[in-house]
């Protein structure tokens, strides 16, 4: 039997690892925590796009509500690209609706500056918004 060398076995190794969530299209969050989102307030918040579109009314139950404005399915792919203490970066893609990157930078737990860009539905889409507490949920 010819012995396999390490390089080749853990090359197998991390492929077996990414190949289930590639292959049954599971949602992935790769290796950071976005703990920044987690300081946020909970409840109802106003988004408000600085192109002049309408506000938007969303509830914020983690946080990571704000990274998928576009994208309201759940199950997209994501991964993160910067996970630090007062901004996070994370890229996503969700299958056969396009995808995102959207960077969320906390000014307080009350007030965060979002810029997204990326596709859906076919079309690319890009905005700057500035997000703000507003209260409960409703």
């Amino acid at each position: 039997m010819k012995r396999m060398s390490n390089r080749k076995a853990l090359g197998i190794a991390a492929l077996a690892a990414i190949v289930p969530a590639a292959v049954f299209g599971g949602p992935a969050l790769a290796q950071s925590s976005l703990a920044m989102l987690d300081t946020l307030e909970r409840g109802g918040w106003e988004i408000r796009f600085r192109d002049g579109a309408a506000p938007r009314k969303i509830c914020v139950r983690s946080g990571r509500e704000l990274i998928q404005l576009r994208h309201s399915e759940s199950g997209c792919n994501r991964f993160v690209v910067e996970d630090g203490n007062s901004e996070v970066t994370v890229q996503y893609t969700c299958r056969g609706n396009g995808y995102g990157r959207t960077n969320i930078r906390k000014e307080g737990s009350n007030l965060v500056q979002i810029d997204s860009q990326g596709i859906v539905d076919g079309r690319p889409f890009q905005f700057s918004a500035e997000a703000r507490h507003t209260g409960s949920c409703r």
